[in-house]
């Protein structure tokens, strides 16, 4: 067999034939998706909570037929002085959901910290959160990771 005419083989393209990409290219590609993904997350979090908050109510009060009645806001006994801490808890981890999306998208300083904390206390919310969790550590935790973050961080 003979050589190659043209010398040595150019090296292979990062990102095809299971060659992994640099870790630039890596982190760019699935920054903007894992952002929105919170983002979505944050709303999906709202809508059921709301839900949850609805359906606890429903069967705490006086039944499905009376939902919004004057019992609404101040039900009684246990469950119905739990459900302002349902709302409460809802809010912040959609809060959280929806900031930790924004920081991404916007690349602040903190953000990689911020979804990581996040990511982690998403595994906990079988199964969108889980994957949303497991994701954001695929994406964010590797220590090169880390390094670009300090290179593509927004600083203004």
């Amino acid at each position: 067999m003979s050589a190659s005419p043209y010398g040595v083989p150019p090296p292979p393209v990062a990102g095809h034939y299971g060659i992994p990409d640099p870790p630039r290219v890596w982190l760019l590609r699935n920054l903007q998706p894992l952002g929105v993904l919170w983002c979505v997350f944050g709303a999906y979090r709202v809508v059921s909570g709301l839900f949850g908050l609805i359906f606890v109510r429903s069967f705490v009060g006086n039944g499905w037929g009376r939902h919004f009645g004057n019992d609404w806001i101040a039900p009684h006994g246990f469950w119905g002085a739990l459900l302002p801490v349902l709302a409460f808890t809802t809010l912040v981890y959609a809060g959280l959901a929806a900031f930790t999306g924004w920081s991404l998208l916007n690349r602040k300083p903190w953000g990689r910290t911020l979804a990581i904390i996040a990511g982690v206390l998403a595994l906990f919310k079988f199964p969108l959160g889980t994957a949303l969790g497991i994701y954001t550590l695929w994406v964010l935790a590797p220590r090169q990771a880390g390094m670009e973050w300090e290179r593509i961080a927004d600083r203004g």
